[in-house]
């Protein structure tokens, strides 16, 4: 199933996409897409909720014009994996880890996928970065197997892990300082449940930057896989139902090539995931 959330900032609907492709209205029966709903979104809800996006007893949502949210709201905490793509570990001129590189990043930072992003003040090196998301849908401590660790997972969807290098690497070297900016985590259009999406190793990612293609890479090519991740993860923290796990970005971001642009008020950055939807983001100034 694909989930979405429709509406202005902070007054979004639950919606789930039909077999015909249309948005339909979840209100009268889901409160909300957060961690509550994905916690109770077994086999058995899931088939209801199928049935019903099925039936055409819902409303329809007309999405011509109208705001797309993230698909989760208010998630507890994002947690990020850096340099988990081997060329872009080479572009970056670092080390292959020997295990995932983690990082956080505020809730707060998850805007809609079309929303705007905001260039910090201050900022000289504002860039971009292609991910997966992994939506974790189940308390997870102490998984062991990969199979314990699937069952976590409620879903995936694109992202855009925007990050401000120079406030990254040349502010005492403290990655959260350069993730943790308002609206640095466009997260969307759909959350689609594991049944639809596969194989998670087996995704395209593209990104273009004013209509040029910067990042064109494949979830294959991770280090760690998605759920070598979330079992990690979940031996140094308790995810949560809604947390948000963004998996790393392969090679192409502006750092990896000397003399390129760094984003700039003005700049229209476009993602593409396999199976997970494309956003477009204008950035602006904070």
């Amino acid at each position: 199933m694909k989930f979405l959330r429709v509406g202005p900032a902070g007054s979004e609907r639950p919606a789930v996409l039909g077999p015909d492709g249309a948005a339909y209205d979840l209100s009268a029966r889901v409160p909300e897409i957060d961690g509550a709903f994905l916690a109770g979104l077994g086999p058995a809800a899931a088939a209801d909720l199928a049935a019903l996006a099925a039936s055409g007893t819902l409303p329809r949502i007309d999405l011509d014009g109208v705001r797309i949210g993230a698909p989760v709201a208010r998630p507890g905490k994002v947690v990020g994996i850096g340099l988990n793509y081997r060329d872009h570990a080479a572009e970056a001129g670092a080390a292959i880890p020997s295990e995932p590189v983690v990082f956080l990043k505020p809730g707060n930072t998850v805007v809609g996928p079309y929303d705007e992003v905001l260039v910090p003040r201050g900022s000289r090196k504002t860039d971009y970065e292609a991910e997966l998301a992994v939506v974790i849908g189940r308390t997870a401590r102490y998984l062991e197997t990969d199979a314990e660790a699937a069952a976590a997972v409620a879903g995936y969807a694109a992202v855009n892990d925007v990050t401000e290098r120079a406030f990254q690497l040349e502010h005492g070297g403290q990655w959260a300082k350069g993730k943790a900016a308002e609206t640095f985590t466009p997260l969307g259009p759909w959350l689609v449940t594991p049944d639809e999406v596969g194989d998670p190793q087996r995704l395209g990612l593209r990104l273009w930057v004013n209509g040029r293609l910067r990042q064109d890479g494949s979830t294959a090519d991770m280090i760690f896989p998605v759920l070598e991740i979330v079992r990690h993860l979940s031996r140094f923290m308790v995810l949560e139902p809604g947390d948000v796990v963004v998996t790393g970005t392969p090679a192409g971001v502006t750092l990896g090539h000397p003399g390129a642009a760094f984003l700039q008020p003005g700049d229209v950055v476009e993602l593409a995931v396999d199976r997970l939807g494309r956003q477009r983001q204008v950035f602006g100034a904070a």
